[in-house]
């Protein structure tokens, strides 16, 4: 069975709260051996502390990464849609392979907004787009039909990232769009959803997870392709317990950095504000997680 792993990756900025290109780079290049590919400028990559000026940045240096086979998208999420354009295009441009738009958050909008809002976008770039459904985040969840109306009517409409704890909004896309257009993709948003998502005929998962421990959700792809249902379980347990590191911190994007931090992988652990960096037990709860982590690989 065909799954996909698609990380959220985090952002990494200098001491001065710059982007950092080398270092984000170095992050590209710890998971690129073991996911199917990654998306900057998502929540975990903290979009909405990047003006324009970064966040192109971000995604010329995604221009020019060696991404080899892997699929790699870029956040093009704004408040002012003509912004969202903007964005999409420089990805497209750059010859990413699409980009991922949540939709506007603030006050709760009806379904005839939100489809004005992705056609607007959708009808001035020729990116392909995922529709980034947070509703912990904006209030409100993108519905089935209307997923299904915009997927049917722009082409370059190609997927959705449903991150919601219910997998039964999930499985409602899958069933209501993918019959009908089978190309559209769905993937979770919470990495404890992956095995439920792919099971239900969805594509895989967006998850942070992937940040930090990649080797782990390459050893799950192969369960599934295996048809190892076994393995499949074992690895579903294995991440209920991982889910922990989400608890360390709130908000979590502080911990994946201290533990790519830890792992070496990255030197400067620095969020934008007004997120703080973790304190001497958060990073030994963190370790403790992490060490343990190695016994599910």
């Amino acid at each position: 069975m065909k799954s996909s792993y698609i990380t959220p990756t985090v952002t990494i900025f200098d001491e001065k709260g710059r982007i950092d290109v080398e270092q984000n780079l170095r992050v590209y290049d710890f998971i690129k051996p073991h996911v199917s590919g990654f998306v900057v400028m998502g929540s975990t990559g903290e979009f909405f502390s990047l003006n324009m000026e970064s966040s192109r940045q971000l995604i010329k240096a995604c221009g020019g990464f060696a991404k080899g086979d892997m699929k790699v998208y870029a956040g093009a999420s704004r408040l002012d849609v003509n912004e969202s354009v903007e964005l999409a295009n420089c990805a497209h441009e750059q010859g990413l392979d699409g980009v991922m738009i949540i939709s506007p958050y603030y006050f709760p909008l009806g379904d005839e907004a939100i489809f004005d809002f992705y056609s607007t976008i959708a009808s001035q770039t020729p990116a392909k787009i995922f529709i980034y459904n947070f509703p912990e985040r904006t209030g409100y969840s993108v519905s089935p039909e209307v997923c299904l109306r915009l997927a049917d009517k722009y082409p370059n409409i190609i997927g959705m990232k449903d991150t919601i704890p219910d997998t039964a909004h999930t499985a409602q896309v899958i069933n209501t769009v993918k019959r009908q257009i089978p190309h559209f993709e769905v993937y979770a948003g919470y990495d404890n959803n992956f095995a439920h998502t792919v099971l239900s005929g969805g594509n895989g998962c967006i998850g942070g997870l992937s940040n930090i421990v990649p080797e782990f959700f390459a050893s799950w792809m192969r369960a599934f392709s295996n048809s190892d249902l076994v393995a499949v379980g074992q690895h579903q347990r294995a991440v209920d317990r991982l889910m922990a590191v989400y608890g360390v911190n709130a908000p979590f994007i502080p911990t994946f950095k201290k533990a790519l931090q830890l792992k070496g992988v990255i030197q400067s652990d620095r969020c934008s504000s007004p997120f703080n960096t973790l304190n001497a037990v958060q990073t030994q709860q963190l370790q403790d997680i992490l060490t343990a982590a190695d016994s599910y690989k």
